[in-house]
């Protein structure tokens, strides 16, 4: 009973630490938008700026100044390289990340992008699968309305498509004009991925092959799965499912309501990526969210997003279809913010983590594989 009650504890301690934090982020990204909002009225005071118009009834100059990011990422406005030389390079973010168009004028990559017009940062799904993530990928550079792929779209309960980019961020893609690809975590699985579906000319209309891409890097890239999933709450015995009470499950219901209640100018800012499911309140009504809430419908009941690939099992099963290429050059790069002190695993410094995220490194230190639980794979340490 003790432990049970202390386990409790310490999910509440890691819930009210990740809500302080993504509050945090989007209140700093809110009031960035105000500044610059008010700046273009030329008053102190907030007013609407004359340009771009409101993107509904009664939204104001914040709501315009995140709306404007969104519509130009889905025109695929921005920097388009058109003449393929230099090639581009493409950062792709890991696990509730996001691209140039979200969050204000806040960077995933440090403002990477906005020191090269050829550095592209993509918008995908934080939370969806590799597999939708690497479709959407595509379409960011190559142009066109998203395709799923129908058999996995069945299979998963999703609609077939999904946004649509006007023109690609660099619609010249192909073998003569390849891509360099940075994947940060999760990222780096996407981008080796959509190298495959590259190589098994897997997107209709395109005479697709592996030299597209140039280079892969990797960021601290989860290429073996992440032991993390287990600590959030995904089992160790399979690595599909959810402990009943976790982290994971917390999340699932707050994205749940998020997506339900499907406000405009908040998605705007961030957004998890699973319009393609369809669970606005406008699509399921009321009856839809109990659904959606209790995990009879939905990406968490069919198993489609992104935590069930990150396991040590969901990344042995999509490794298992993943080949390396002669023309492309990879490279891979390990962090590591950790020190030993007494025989513990602990934070290199405070300095060198976020203060907010001190206490959650400390906790992903101390996790060790169960010894009743079976390993993943025989010879795992």
């Amino acid at each position: 009973m003790a432990r049970f009650i202390l386990s409790l504890m310490e999910l509440g301690v890691s819930a009210a630490v990740h809500l302080i934090f993504g509050f945090y982020v989007f209140s700093t990204a809110v009031a960035a938008d105000i500044s610059q909002a008010a700046a273009a009225s030329g008053c102190l005071l907030l007013r609407r700026p004359p340009t771009p118009p409101p993107v509904g009834p009664g939204e104001g100059a914040l709501v315009d100044v995140a709306a404007a990011g969104e519509r130009d990422e889905r025109r695929g406005a921005g920097p388009v390289v058109l003449d393929g030389s230099p090639p581009p390079i493409v950062l792709v973010h890991g696990i509730f990340g996001f691209g140039k168009g979200r969050l204000g004028g806040l960077s995933y990559f440090a403002g990477a992008e906005k020191k090269d017009d050829r550095v592209l940062v993509p918008d995908l799904g934080s939370l969806t699968s590799i597999h939708d993530r690497a479709r959407e990928l595509f379409y960011y550079l190559k142009g066109g309305q998203v395709d799923y792929g129908e058999d996995h779209s069945k299979a998963c309960g999703h609609t077939r498509f999904g946004r649509i980019y006007d023109s690609g961020h660099y619609p010249v893609w192909d073998e003569h004009n390849p891509v360099h690809f940075v994947g940060h975590s999760a990222g780096a699985q996407v981008v080796r991925v959509l190298h495959q579906m590259l190589a098994d000319k897997a997107f209709p209309g395109h005479d697709t092959s592996e030299d597209w891409i140039l280079s892969l890097t990797s960021l601290s890239g989860a290429l073996n799965g992440t032991t993390r999933t287990y600590y959030d709450g995904m089992l160790v015995e399979d690595g599909t499912s959810m402990r009943s009470i976790c982290l994971l499950q917390l999340c699932r219901l707050g994205v749940v309501v998020y997506d339900w209640l499907d406000i405009p100018w908040l998605k705007n800012y961030y957004n998890f990526g699973f319009d393609h499911y369809e669970m606005s309140r406008r699509k399921v009504g009321f009856s839809g969210l109990i659904d959606l809430l209790l995990g009879h419908t939905g990406p968490f009941a069919s198993g489609d997003w992104i935590l069930p690939d990150l396991t040590i099992q969901g990344s042995l099963k999509v490794n298992s279809r993943l080949r390396t290429f002669p023309n492309t050059f990879y490279f891979s790069y390990a962090t590591k913010k950790t020190r030993k002190l007494f025989g513990i695993t602990v934070p290199s410094s405070v300095l060198g983590v976020h203060p907010m995220l001190f206490l959650r490194v400390l906790q992903m230190c101390m996790w060790r594989y169960p010894q009743n639980a079976p390993l993943p794979y025989k010879g795992y340490r």
